[in-house]
């Protein structure tokens, strides 16, 4: 860790400590236990999963072992159990030495079930994260109402946390611009897919989520989730959802290409325009769900000036058209996990804020403070489905059929930023990085 974000990560962790001993009073509990977690194992098999720290526990630390634990008690200096086992079948993990852990009693365990030799009886203990028999009876497993406290503040980021999305961000984008370069020399979603693996010096596991490498119809899955080992041709489209991590805090940027101009490079471009301006409106006090409701305005707009409508695009907002093209809300908020808790919260207390009527799959529903990173994503979507269902009930009409028709085989188009809510306007983190890139800056 540079001394740069040495620095950030000691007011990281200040901020985190004295907010966890205000949750921990106001609920009720004396201390907090925080696992790090152990890698399942599927049914009747002994391969595990690959491991995904809790993030209770990656809040506090950098660099995740399997089996190791924080421990926080109020006015004491956070404790992390560095899990060290004995084990000739693996390489243990080397004992973390970078200047981070200064800011911790560190201790090493041989074995997880030893953190009971480490907690004083008699206090009232609250254990955030997974279930473990050896465990039991130690305190309370995910309360409620400490975890609501914890998870609503999560969702304003330190300026370490912003800095580590940076990071990743940079990442991402060198991985995207070799991903890029993959689809134009012609290579299949396997081909792309380990282009961009390649670039970001990652293996599958270190990623944040599953890549989406979506070449031609594939694009119009909005997941899709395979990776096509060969080709007939050149695709025509590419559409690519890909992150990194740093540090444990994920990037999540989405761009779509066409090999050649035309109408689909033409649509690519229009959306190009309308996603920065939504980007551009991320600001502390802002109600996301005018963001999201923002954004179908402005896909309206590349709707029609794309010829896909046979109405204007205010018509097209009100019979629901826009949500044939685009199902998806325009985002949510991003931090230790990819879709980032807390974004439909109330308040500290819990409770929901209702997501706009008829919009299902918007993930943040709050009012944007300083801090928030939060994705900007507008699509355009060709689903045989979606369709199907507008051309069986009135918005038929509405829809110029010949330009879909003319449209379908690209797939589709997404374009995503990860931004930063702040008073002086948004921080846009992902062009920030692709700047970078254009500018010959590596990695930082």
């Amino acid at each position: 860790m540079d001394a740069g974000l040495h620095d950030l990560y000691r007011q990281h962790l200040a901020a985190v400590t004295a907010r966890t001993a205000s949750a921990l009073e106001e609920s009720g509990f004396e201390g907090l236990i925080a696992p790090a977690g152990l890698p399942p194992c599927p049914v009747f098999d002994d391969n595990p999963y690959p491991f995904r720290a809790n993030p209770q526990f990656r809040l506090w630390v950098p660099e995740a072992e399997p089996g190791s634990h924080v421990v926080i008690r109020p006015g004491e200096r956070p404790q992390l159990l560095f899990h060290q086992p004995a084990d000739y079948w693996h390489q243990p993990p080397a004992l973390p030495k970078d200047r981070w852990t200064e800011q911790f009693a560190l201790e090493v365990i041989g074995d997880p079930a030893e953190l009971r030799r480490f907690l004083e009886p008699g206090r009232r203990w609250a254990i955030a994260g997974d279930r473990h028999p050896a465990w039991d009876g130690l305190g309370d497993w995910n309360p409620p109402a400490l975890l609501n406290r914890l998870d609503y503040a999560r969702a304003a980021k330190t300026p370490y946390e912003v800095e580590c999305v940076a990071r990743a961000s940079t990442l991402a984008a060198r991985a995207h611009a070799a991903a890029a370069d993959a689809f134009h020399g012609g290579e299949s979603e396997y081909g792309i897919h380990l282009a961009y693996l390649r670039a970001a010096s990652l293996a599958e596991d270190d990623l944040p989520y599953r890549n989406i490498v979506a070449l031609d119809r594939h694009g119009a899955v909005l997941h899709y989730q395979h990776l096509q080992r060969s080709l007939d041709g050149p695709a025509s489209s590419f559409l690519i959802d890909a992150g990194a991590a740093y540090a444990g805090y994920a990037s999540d940027i989405t761009r779509s290409y066409a090999r050649r101009p035309g109408r689909f490079a033409d649509l690519v471009a229009a959306l190009d325009v309308e996603q920065q301006a939504l980007a551009a409106a991320v600001r502390p006090g802002v109600d996301y769900r005018e963001l999201h409701l923002a954004a179908h305005e402005a896909v309206a707009r590349v709707l029609a000036a794309a010829g896909l409508l046979r109405c204007d695009a205010g018509t097209a907002v009100e019979a629901g058209v826009t949500r044939v093209f685009f199902p998806h809300g325009i985002g949510h908020l991003l931090g230790l996990q990819v879709h980032d808790v807390g974004g439909l919260m109330a308040g500290p207390d819990g409770g929901e804020r209702p997501r706009p009527d008829g919009h299902p799959f918007l993930r943040l529903t709050r009012e944007l403070a300083d801090g928030f990173v939060v994705t900007i994503e507008p699509g355009i979507y060709f689903i045989d489905q979606l369709l199907a269902e507008a051309a069986a009930d009135g918005r038929r009409a509405l829809i110029d059929w010949a330009a879909v028709d003319q449209l379908r085989p690209f797939g589709g188009v997404r374009v995503e930023d990860d931004v930063v809510a702040l008073p002086a306007g948004a921080r846009n983190l992902t062009r920030e990085a692709f700047e970078s890139l254009s500018q010959g800056a590596g990695p930082r």
